[in-house]
């Protein structure tokens, strides 16, 4: 009988990973939770044990995900501490509610809510009328968001500055990376980077066009029949979560960045 042997990490080899992410010194994280640098040194090789508290009191001051911590805790052999509700269970009733509200709320523009692997979970009535001409697999769920903006057949080919998006969403993609070091995070970046940076030339385009409003930061800029519509976002989490689920979900706001993108997103709108 052939035997698979599985290597599951210890705490200390959690702590120790998560503290060089951060980019701390034992010094540095022993003083950030009032410990002995001694002490946290014999927790990262194993010769202490942490205790319940300790494993997130060190968490917290390592700024770990939720998800993680529950990882943490199950490694120092303790029970998980934060639930993972489903967006439908009664518990989390209010915040869906709020979900909703902030998204009506917003209507005529766009906004959305995703996961922590950019998949849609809801959207308002302003978001599917920018999605003409999409391939109809792309917006099969699970949708994922950075997917349907940067691929060859999804809005990459009507997004005007395509280079300029594609660097922040990247940016953003390896950001998060850095701070939860999520496996699927890793593949989607990977994924991301081998589509074009730049859209295909075609004949007879128009030469880019002067941007008609003060750009504070990076812009959308989406070519639609009711002419290019320019955007800047925002990003909502809730505060101070202590469920894996809530801690995880973002609402993406888009905001016209011009008279004439408002104006053309009332229209779109109404039809």
């Amino acid at each position: 009988m052939l035997l698979c042997m599985i290597s599951v990490a210890s705490i200390g080899e959690h702590l120790r990973e998560w503290r060089q992410r951060r980019r701390l010194s034992q010094l540095d994280l022993a003083s950030e939770a009032e410990i002995s640098t001694r002490h946290l040194s014999f927790l990262e090789t194993g010769r202490a044990q942490p205790s319940r508290e300790m494993v997130l009191r060190l968490a917290e001051r390592l700024d770990v995900p939720l998800r993680e911590r529950n990882t943490l805790l199950v490694a120092a052999g303790f029970a998980p501490v934060f639930p993972q509700r489903t967006l439908d269970d009664p518990a989390l009733q209010a915040a869906r509610q709020a979900v909703e509200l902030v998204l009506t709320g917003h209507e005529p523009y766009p906004a959305l809510a995703i996961d922590r692997h950019w998949t849609l979970v809801a959207s308002n009535k302003a978001v599917p009328p920018l999605l003409a001409g999409v391939e109809a697999s792309l917006l099969k769920p699970p949708v994922n968001v950075l997917r349907l903006s940067l691929h060859p057949q999804g809005l990459a080919p009507r997004i005007a500055n395509l280079s300029e998006w594609r660097i922040h969403l990247l940016t953003r993609l390896q950001q998060q990376i850095d701070v939860t070091a999520d496996a699927t995070l890793v593949a989607l970046l990977k994924e991301l980077r081998g589509y074009p940076a730049a859209r295909p030339t075609r004949a007879g385009a128009p030469p880019p066009r002067a941007r008609d409003y003060v750009s504070i930061v990076v812009p959308f800029e989406l070519e639609t029949d009711a002419g290019t519509l320019a955007f800047f976002s925002t990003t909502t989490v809730f505060g101070t979560p202590v469920d894996v689920t809530l801690s995880e979900l973002a609402l993406e706001s888009f905001f016209p960045a011009n008279a004439a993108t408002a104006e053309a997103l009332r229209g779109l709108l109404v039809l």
